[in-house]
């Protein structure tokens, strides 16, 4: 089970919208892509121009937790022509459940995205379950792939 914090995606959008907080030069959002592949899960953030001693990954409980921080230009002198790149902290939260083996989560930044790859825990993978019945021999099921697709979602 996959779940992003819509909370965080809300209040953002509700603070632009109503006035609050959020700037000009305030971060709007992080993109995300979230897929499985085989035994792992799989996260890029788009994080272009953020620095790199910055980005924090931290999992716990299930939650990937990224943030982020680029630096803005100082403001002293400067006569803004246009302002359009936003600057600040970013953070995005996606929830995962139990099945992550969080000691093999391996991050990387590369040319402004961030790779997150969250393997499988091997109580999350699919086994082999013997089903004994009197007087006759032991046989192997496996959950189908239909089954499997049900218990994903």
């Amino acid at each position: 089970m996959m779940r992003t914090d819509g909370f965080n995606e809300l209040d953002a959008l509700a603070q632009g919208l109503l006035g609050g907080r959020s700037t000009p030069r305030s971060p709007q959002f992080m993109p995300v892509d979230v897929y499985r592949m085989e035994d792992q899960y799989v996260v890029h953030a788009d994080l272009p121009g953020m620095d790199p001693g910055s980005i924090d990954v931290n999992m716990g409980r299930g939650v990937l937790t990224l943030t982020a921080h680029r630096t803005a230009p100082p403001e002293e002198r400067v006569q803004w022509l246009t302002s359009e790149r936003f600057s600040g902290s970013y953070r995005r939260q996606i929830t995962f459940g139990d099945d992550i083996d969080p000691d093999q989560v391996k991050a990387n930044y590369d040319n402004g995205v961030l790779t997150v790859t969250l393997p499988l825990n091997s109580r999350a993978m699919p086994r082999q379950i013997s089903v004994e019945s009197k007087g006759a021999e032991p046989m192997e099921v496996s959950a189908s792939s239909s089954e499997q697709q049900r218990i994903d979602s």
